[in-house]
């Protein structure tokens, strides 16, 4: 994990967090109707199985066991970070289909894109005025993203952090599944909502964070997989091409499953990961 983000989150913060994930986890089996789930991705490229096991099969079992799952896909938030969009058109329909072809279904989960929703971008001009500018540059990720690029933040980057407040509000969200690199994104959130209900009454839940704890899944090269380090395996990939690029990878010559990313990195790793993800057994 990112030192920058680690910082934000104390063990006692990540602990407790983790007990009451655990409660909310049984919970949802028991009252799945009492919750709305908001996630989703930016249309920069394919989805890949970090994606998958980090975070597409926990949405597709929340909405298996009847919890109301909503799913941004966050045109709006492409160019945070980039000068264009590129074929933002085709990137959107491959990220739709990615969804499907993992499992979502339209007929139980909602998807939709920024730009056909302009009231959830209109929640900004309020929930600016909520936020600090202290708070926004104390954001673990946009302090990671202003000492990763070297160059001064956009205003767009400086405030992605309430455009995903708005993102889990505008629906009124009260579940919010992430890693715990995102936690710092949903106290945001919560603070924003508790702030908006003080001054102008109760509209908003304050969302709970549901933390997964699928394992960080090592791309081709050992390092995370991503999409920015072109080192993943798309989901969208046919047999073959999948094999293939698993070929080029460095291996080991061991033959028993463990899960050890930094003593067996590249192949090794990845295929370590995904068995502990999957469940299977050393």
């Amino acid at each position: 994990m990112n030192p920058l983000l680690s910082a934000s989150v104390s063990a006692a913060s990540l602990e407790n967090t983790r007990q009451l994930s655990r409660h909310l986890s049984r919970d949802v089996v028991e009252h799945s109707e009492n919750y709305r789930v908001l996630t989703g991705d930016r249309p920069t490229g394919a989805l890949h199985l970090g994606h998958y096991f980090g975070s597409l099969a926990e949405r597709v079992r929340l909405q298996d066991l009847g919890v109301e799952v909503v799913v941004v896909i966050a045109d709006y938030q492409v160019i945070t970070d980039r000068g264009s969009a590129g074929d933002i058109q085709n990137q959107v329909y491959g990220l739709a289909l990615d969804y499907l072809a993992a499992g979502l279904d339209p007929e139980r989960s909602s998807i939709f894109t920024h730009s056909a929703v302009p009231a959830l971008n209109q929640l900004m001009l309020p929930f600016l005025s909520l936020i600090t500018e202290a708070e926004l540059h104390r954001n673990p990720t946009v302090k990671a993203e202003a000492a990763a690029s070297g160059q001064a933040l956009s205003g767009l980057l400086l405030s992605y952090p309430v455009h995903q407040a708005a993102d889990i509000l505008f629906c009124k969200g009260n579940l919010v599944p992430v890693g715990k690199d995102n936690l710092p994104h949903v106290e945001l959130t919560r603070t924003i909502a508790r702030r908006f209900n003080e001054r102008y009454g109760e509209v908003f839940p304050v969302p709970q964070a549901l933390l997964t704890e699928t394992p960080e899944l090592p791309g081709l090269d050992g390092r995370k997989m991503s999409k920015s380090h072109r080192n993943s395996i798309p989901l969208r990939l046919s047999a073959d091409e999948t094999a293939e690029l698993i070929r080029k990878t460095p291996t080991d010559s061991r033959r028993r499953i463990s899960y050890d990313p930094q003593a067996r990195p590249g192949v090794s790793a990845l295929l370590d990961t995904a068995a502990v993800c999957l469940g299977i057994s050393p």
